[in-house]
């Protein structure tokens, strides 16, 4: 069993910028793939990023590459999301999750364990 706890969303301007973390706690979090998922009102859950169990390798959707940055400290069992030039599209509930074997980082049912969101609003 793995906990996951989101912090760090909030409000922001267009244009500015948020780091997000993910607190785990249970199981050995560097075993397990990590990625973030967003959500915005009335939209389906979409991938944004995800990182494997050492850190070694990064993936991102095309809607943010280049803006957001996803990494993790194993030593501190936390899961980050650096996001810059946010736009007001980036507006969404945020949340991570635990893989224990990915095929597809991009697929939630791949995903074991998430964690309970965090908000980021992006004002225009």
């Amino acid at each position: 069993q793995v906990q996951l706890v989101e912090s760090g969303g909030g409000l922001v301007q267009a244009g500015g910028s948020l780091r997000l973390s993910c607190a785990a706690s249970g199981r050995t979090f560097s075993s397990y793939d990590m990625g973030w998922f967003r959500q915005a009102p009335g939209k389906e859950r979409e991938f944004v990023a995800a990182i494997n169990w050492i850190g070694s390798s990064t993936y991102y959707s095309d809607s943010v590459k280049g803006r957001f940055t996803i990494s993790r400290d194993n030593a501190k069992n936390t899961l980050y999301l650096r996001m810059n030039s946010l736009k007001p599209e980036d507006t969404a509930q945020y949340y991570c999750g635990a893989c224990s074997t990915c095929w597809d980082y991009a697929k939630q049912n791949e995903y074991d364990y998430w964690g309970q969101g965090t908000r980021v609003t992006v004002s225009s």
